[in-house]
């Protein structure tokens, strides 16, 4: 098959800088290391790293979610599950791009805001824990359906669409805040750094393996 409509445009941009719209990356930037700083200062001052680590386990494991899709573009020539090819000051990977990349790299700060203290209270009569990682995956595939209706995400595969979101849901998102709230909870630092560091030790050897063959989506 030959690649999409949509894979080609987004080849055609990939990691170009927009003319148009590249200089508030600048921005968002700053605005993702303030809020980072804020949560180191406070997690020194507090000897609480949680949240720090929840941003930074749903961050990595986003990447990897972006890496596997740009290889299933590689390998079938025809188009990854999701494609972003237009609206973007910077596309990294045909699936994947800097507006992207910074959301999802505060959204696990945001999601630790929303987990109580107490990880046994119940919430809807479910663990919050859970409730909280089902509540917002569902409201991120609902935000994903909208930019798909938008045009701003491509999906070319009829089990990958808004009328079977399910997909969309378990690999899209919820392992997401599953791991962002397992990690959050872990006794120690040492433990935290722990899976943090397998994270992106996977995402490490994943760019060194498939980095160089990738042609246009080369990271190298």
């Amino acid at each position: 098959m030959a690649p999409t409509a949509a894979s080609l445009e987004a080849l055609s941009k990939l990691r170009q800088l927009n003319p148009e719209t590249g200089w508030y990356i600048v921005t968002f930037l700053v605005i993702v290391l303030y809020i980072y700083g804020v949560e180191i200062k406070k997690a020194r001052e507090t000897k609480n790293w949680n949240t720090v680590f929840a941003g930074l386990t749903l961050f990595g494991l986003d990447f990897i979610n972006e890496i596997w899709n740009a290889l299933v573009f590689a390998f079938s020539d025809y188009s990854a599950f999701w494609t972003t090819p237009n609206a973007s000051g910077f596309i990294i990977l045909i699936g994947w791009n800097i507006e992207i990349a910074f959301m999802f790299s505060i959204a696990g700060i945001v999601f630790a805001k929303f987990l109580p203290d107490d990880k046994n209270k119940k919430l809807f009569g479910l663990p919050n824990r859970w409730a909280n990682a089902v509540g917002f995956a569902i409201f991120s595939v609902f935000v994903e359906v909208l930019l798909n209706r938008g045009g701003y995400l491509i999906w070319e595969y009829p089990f990958w669409n808004w009328y079977t979101p399910y997909l969309i849901f378990l690999i899209g998102y919820f392992h997401f805040f599953v791991g962002a709230f397992y990690v959050y909870d872990l006794p120690t630092i040492k433990e935290k750094v722990k899976v943090v560091g397998m994270i992106y030790g996977v995402i490490t050897v994943l760019l060194c393996i498939f980095g160089p063959i990738l042609g246009p989506l080369g990271i190298f």
